[in-house]
C-alpha cells in the first residue's frame, strides 16, 4: 500500500455519533494482531483502542490523534520516537522509552503509554510504549481496506478519513454560499 497522502486526518462529526463505541472496538481489534474480534478474543490477544469516544454535555465525540502539522509530541520526544513521516505523526516503538512526555503535551489526549512485556536474551521485562492512532497503516495493508478500521466500523459514518485540502475547499465553498445567500437578502445599496 502506498504511503498515506499528506494532510489526511480522521474527521469525526459529533452530530452523527451514536456513542456506540464501534470505532473503539474496531481499532482495538485492528491493532491486536488478529484479523477479527473472535480470533483476537480466542487467542487472548490484548485489545486496546487507540481512539476513545468521549461524552461531554450530552454530545459524543470520537477522539484520536489529529496528525498535527506542528505536533507537540514530536518536539517533546527525547529519543525521536515520535516523528512526522509519510504525512502522519508516527511512533517508532523500538525507540520509545515510555517517558510519557508525548502524553503530557498532546492537546487532544490522544496518546497513551501501555506496558508491554519484552523478552530479550531469555529475560522478561516490562516497558512502557507510547500508542496513538496510526491511521491503521498495517491493518489496511493486510486487509486491502482503504480507510482505517474506525471509519470502516462506524454505522452512521460519523467518522471519515478526510483530505484536509479537499476539506478546506469544501469549507470555503460552504461559507461562500452562506455569505452569498445572506447578501441576496440584504437590500443595502452602496
Amino acid at each position: 500500500m502506498p504511503p498515506i497522502k499528506e494532510n489526511v486526518i480522521i474527521y469525526a462529526n459529533p452530530d452523527h455519533c451514536l456513542s456506540c463505541h464501534s470505532c473503539e472496538l474496531a481499532c482495538a481489534v485492528a491493532h491486536s494482531g488478529g484479523h477479527d474480534m473472535i480470533e483476537a478474543i480466542a487467542a487472548n490477544l490484548p485489545l486496546h483502542a487507540r481512539n476513545k469516544v468521549v461524552s461531554v454535555d450530552g454530545t459524543a465525540m470520537p477522539m484520536q490523534c489529529r496528525q498535527c502539522e506542528d505536533a507537540p509530541c514530536t518536539f517533546a520526544c527525547p529519543t525521536g520516537a515520535c516523528r512526522q513521516a509519510d504525512g502522519q505523526v508516527q511512533i517508532v516503538e523500538q525507540h520509545c522509552i515510555g517517558c510519557k512526555l508525548c502524553v503530557m503535551v498532546c492537546p487532544f489526549g490522544a496518546i497513551t503509554v501501555r506496558s508491554e512485556t519484552v523478552v530479550e536474551q531469555g529475560a522478561c521485562t516490562n516497558r512502557g510504549v507510547a500508542k496513538k492512532c496510526d491511521l491503521c497503516v498495517d491493518w489496511r495493508a493486510s486487509t486491502g481496506k482503504t480507510a482505517p478500521a474506525c471509519v470502516e466500523a462506524c454505522p452512521t459514518k460519523a467518522i471519515r478519513m478526510v483530505d484536509l485540502d479537499a476539506y478546506r475547499i469544501a469549507l470555503r465553498e460552504a461559507r461562500a454560499r452562506e455569505i452569498a445567500k445572506s447578501h441576496r437578502h440584504m437590500r443595502v445599496q452602496f
